[in-house]
């Protein structure tokens, strides 16, 4: 992939300033354009060989553009970043629609960096590399225009750069004894770099390899390529109008889950404070377990309208320290939210390890409110699966105990209270005519439900269906099922230490 990088190609400095001016004015009224319409994000990656000219290209590209529209990210790993799942620190600074985001140093640093010292096996890195491209097909199927740069230089020519710059008292501090470190290792950054680019230089995001040798060459040759593909993206019509979604007639999979529960199970008051009490006590204990520290708890709650989640979450959360969780209300997207991927709302909440987040709804929505109701493509919602498996398999891959809740009750049982609800003046608020239009569509989203069930349910990040009629019962076995997930979590800790 880099032998073609090695030409040594030249521009003369004639060429170069007469070209820079038209570049320069067409690249801004590129990125106008692209502000004005608003419906791409544009993410530009510099990554490359060390001397090969990255920051001086992501300096040009902000001199030659208007600054305000963009966003540069000089990516690495702080006390604060270790805290979270990897990817938590790239969905944080991604550009919203009609914007450019420049990443020195992005999600590929880390895997080629770690492969080089001998402190990951290939396994690990081509794990990584199936992460990113999966990352990257999300982006590019929200509308994302994705530009990779990998800037090279052959060994002798780096040596020359550092060496020159070294020299320059002007540009000495530049070199630093980390650069001739990664210097002595070059042919192992080359054979994992050559490795990674190969296996993630895919048609919805290729790379371009640019050799770095002369400033001019590698200027213009940025500058020109990022021009083309803006200009490409913006003459491009509205994307192809995708097919809404088919009547909701059968579940996809031919599946009836709330068929199998058993829906008469109660517990009498009696019972339930007593259990109420032992599994709040177990719940406060389990988070003051010193392994706690190296966890962290998301629970998910979904379920129909009037199922109990508040009185469930209220449960939960009375066991705790309130400076150690956060509820997440989940409504509809905001302006900001919309400019985003559709996940990124969510990621901007996971916790921190030993911290705890309660959603109440989730990017589940996708699959069940925006599939029902249209809101969103056919495309968009089946493609939401795969996107919510790999998500939640990055957090659990992070030390997430991730607890999901579908609180069901009967459609008889949904009447009742929704009738309690509209006399009794301290609850008059929790009912709506949306709630009462939602219900007129029961059966499809009982659908959607079993099909989010069947997909989405994973080894690693089961459904716990909760049979709500009996609000006591529901509120035992929630409470319950966290405990024993956290304790099984703990145990697995200890194990390993």
């Amino acid at each position: 992939m880099f032998e073609s990088a090695e030409l040594g190609h030249k521009i003369t400095k004639a060429t170069y300033d007469a070209e820079v001016p038209a570049l320069r004015e067409a690249l801004l009224a590129a990125q106008f354009d692209l502000s004005q319409k608003g419906k791409s994000a544009v993410i530009i990656l510099v990554g490359g060989v060390d001397g090969a000219g990255k920051g001086e290209t992501v300096n040009l590209l902000n001199a030659w553009m208007d600054p305000r529209h963009i966003e540069v990210h000089v990516m690495g790993d702080t006390p604060e970043t270790l805290q979270y799942p990897h990817m938590w620190r790239y969905w944080r600074a991604l550009p919203p629609k009609g914007k450019i985001g420049m990443f020195f140093g992005s999600w590929y640093t880390p895997p080629i960096v770690q492969r080089v010292l001998g402190k990951s096996k290939l396994v690990e890195l081509n794990q990584c590399i199936h992460d990113i491209n999966q990352f990257e097909k999300m982006l590019t199927n929200e509308g994302a225009l994705i530009i990779k740069f990998w800037f090279h230089l052959s060994k002798e020519a780096q040596r020359v750069r550092l060496n020159n710059l070294e020299k320059d008292p002007k540009t000495r501090w530049r070199v630093t004894e980390l650069d001739w470190q990664r210097f002595k290792l070059y042919n192992k950054f080359r054979k994992v770099s050559e490795h990674t680019l190969r296996m993630t230089s895919t048609a919805e995001a290729p790379w371009i390899v640019i050799e770095g040798t002369d400033p001019r060459y590698r200027s213009l040759t940025a500058g020109r390529i990022l021009l083309q593909a803006m200009q490409k993206r913006m003459e491009q019509t509205e994307l192809a109008s995708l097919l809404v979604a088919p009547p909701l007639q059968v579940p996809i999979d031919h599946l009836d889950l709330f068929d199998r529960l058993d829906m008469a199970q109660t517990i009498n008051d009696k019972k339930f404070a007593k259990e109420l009490e032992k599994y709040q006590g177990k719940l406060n204990l389990l988070t003051r377990d010193p392994l706690f520290s190296q966890l962290s708890v998301i629970t998910v709650f979904e379920g129909a309208d009037a199922a109990g989640k508040g009185g469930a979450i209220r449960r939960i959360t009375g066991a705790l320290d309130a400076r150690h969780y956060r509820i997440v209300p989940v409504a509809a997207p905001t302006e900001e939210e919309r400019a985003q991927p559709y996940l990124w709302r969510f990621w901007r909440h996971i916790p921190a390890t030993s911290g705890m987040t309660i959603f109440d709804r989730s990017w589940y929505g996708r699959v069940l409110v925006e599939r029902v109701e249209k809101y969103c493509s056919e495309a968009d919602w089946m493609r939401a699966y795969s996107e919510i498996n790999d998500f939640e398999e990055q957090l659990v891959n992070h030390n997430t105990v991730l607890v999901k809740f579908w609180l069901t009750i009967s459609k008889e049982e949904q009447l009742r209270r929704f009738q309690e609800r509209e006399k009794i003046g301290f609850k008059r608020f929790k009912i709506t005519e949306e709630d009462w239009r939602n219900r007129e569509k029961w059966d499809d989203y009982e659908i959607a439900v079993c099909d989010m069930v069947d997909r989405t349910s994973t080894e690693i990040a089961p459904w716990t269906l909760v049979e709500a009629n009996d609000k006591n019962f529901a509120r035992i076995k929630v409470i319950k099922t966290l405990c024993q997930r956290i304790e099984t979590a703990l145990e697995k800790l200890k194990r390993q230490a």
